[in-house]
């Protein structure tokens, strides 16, 4: 009696390990590979699993999007710039046999070929296309990634850079570049500023010179501005100064037609005879015209 219960005990326990051992729990988020024999027996969905202990081989694979980071490496742009670039890149598993199959350690390969594409990539840019397009890199990194990664079952979903840290000449180099766009900018705003101005002042002198009132009563604004300080300074607009020269130019006309003018002196008189020895010169002949005398 005492040897059929020890049997018992001894099939009971061996029963409880052999349940043991062929108990698996696939969690929500994985997927199960079976192995029996070492072939390939299919994915296993989440829940309760039991295999044949010491035959079956169970692989659970994580379906979540994974974080991986790209560590920063030295790059060279096409214009010849060295920097150092970080990035940071997610992918999951869509197929967890080939995961399994097809490469040894997911994590490991996407590291790798991470850190090679973007090499690839961020040399084939300038540095100004590095730090003002970092969309279409992205996009680039994850097209080549995505060819590369989808015979592993992986299928990567983000890659954005990190950091891209610059050399500090470079540093310079850049205030230099920008503070040198603000003062161009500032210097063009300010003579559009000065065209405006210029347009509406020329505006301004048409009305005025339609209107000579206007240009009166901008005067007396003026001196109304400068008396504001209580100041000693004597103001004298342009058109009384104007007007004073014109009256002194009228004062001067008046004095000159009121002075008489001078007597002119009477011309000689003439008498007839002059023109009657005028005509006998013109009517004797000239010496030489006159022939030998007989």
């Amino acid at each position: 009696m005492g040897i059929l219960i020890t049997v018992l005990v001894v099939v009971l326990v061996l029963a409880l390990l052999g349940f043991a051992l062929s108990v698996r729990i696939v969690k929500q988020y994985e997927r199960g590979v079976l192995f029996r024999l070492g072939r390939v027996q299919g994915p296993r969905p989440p829940g309760f699993r039991l295999i044949i202990p010491f035959v079956d081989v169970l692989h659970r694979v994580s379906l979540r999007i994974v974080t991986q980071p790209i560590q920063s490496q030295g790059i060279i742009t096409r214009d010849n710039v060295s920097v150092d670039v970080s990035a940071v890149a997610y992918f999951r598993v869509v197929d967890a046999v080939k995961s399994v199959v097809a490469i040894e350690n997911v994590r490991a390969a996407i590291d790798q070929i991470a850190q090679t594409t973007l090499r690839k990539v961020v040399g084939q840019h300038t540095l100004d296309e590095t730090l003002s397009e970092t969309d279409r890199i992205n996009l680039d990194i994850r097209e080549i990634l995505d060819v590369t990664t989808v015979d592993w079952g992986v299928e990567v979903t983000l890659v954005e850079l990190k950091d891209i840290q610059l050399p500090e000449s470079m540093k310079r180099a850049m205030a230099r570049q920008a503070e040198a766009e603000r003062e161009k900018r500032a210097k063009i705003i300010n003579a559009e500023g000065e065209s405006l101005a210029a347009a509406a002042l020329g505006d301004a002198s048409d009305t005025m010179m339609a209107h000579p009132l206007a240009l009166q009563l901008r005067n007396l604004q003026s001196l109304v501005e400068i008396g504001v300080d209580k100041n000693t300074t004597v103001v004298f607009p342009a058109p009384l100064m104007t007007t004073i020269a014109e009256l002194g130019a009228f004062l001067a006309r008046e004095s000159a037609a009121a002075t008489p003018p001078p007597p002119q002196p009477a011309p000689a008189p003439t008498s007839g005879r002059a023109p009657l020895r005028m005509a006998a010169a013109v009517a004797m002949p000239r010496p030489d015209e006159v022939g030998p005398t007989k």
